[in-house]
């Protein structure tokens, strides 16, 4: 019997979820290793932090965390006094969650480091291989906006 499935290392939706991950990672040695946060945390911390307030749907949606991730990640960081969460008055189905002067003040502290290592892991790239990769994940959204799932 004849296999036609390609190998794994060029699948591409294998390939991409890959070097998502390892570039995930590697920007969790910054956030996790010395700021003690997990990677849902910083990714609700990083949302909150730029904005007055979100609800629980807004977060879901922005972070690709499913809503039991967002529950979680939010009563730690609720926890650690970096955010506050509220019901909603308007939908008391939703809960609104803001972040503390202590979060944002978090945030300032680690965004700078987190920018400087993605741009380390960048510049190991041509500026031909960073144009290609930006023009490359802004075709791949466009096609997916084009039809969502």
């Amino acid at each position: 019997m004849q296999d036609d499935t390609p190998d794994l290392e060029a699948f591409f939706p294998y390939r991409l979820a890959i070097a998502a991950e390892n570039f995930s990672r590697n920007l969790l040695d910054v956030y996790g290793r010395e700021f003690g946060l997990s990677r849902e945390e910083w990714r609700l911390i990083y949302l909150l932090a730029r904005e007055e307030q979100i609800t629980s749907l807004e977060l879901s949606n922005r972070t690709t965390l499913d809503r039991v991730q967002v529950s979680r990640a939010s009563q730690r960081l609720e926890d650690k006094g970096l955010i506050t969460r509220s019901v909603a008055p308007e939908d008391r189905r939703l809960k609104l969650y803001a972040c503390t002067d202590q979060g944002r003040a978090l945030f300032q502290a680690i965004f700078p480091k987190v920018q400087a290592r993605t741009k380390e892991v960048l510049d190991r790239m041509t500026p031909e291989g960073r144009t290609a990769l930006n023009d490359g994940l802004k075709a791949l959204s466009d096609a997916m906006n084009e039809h969502p799932v």
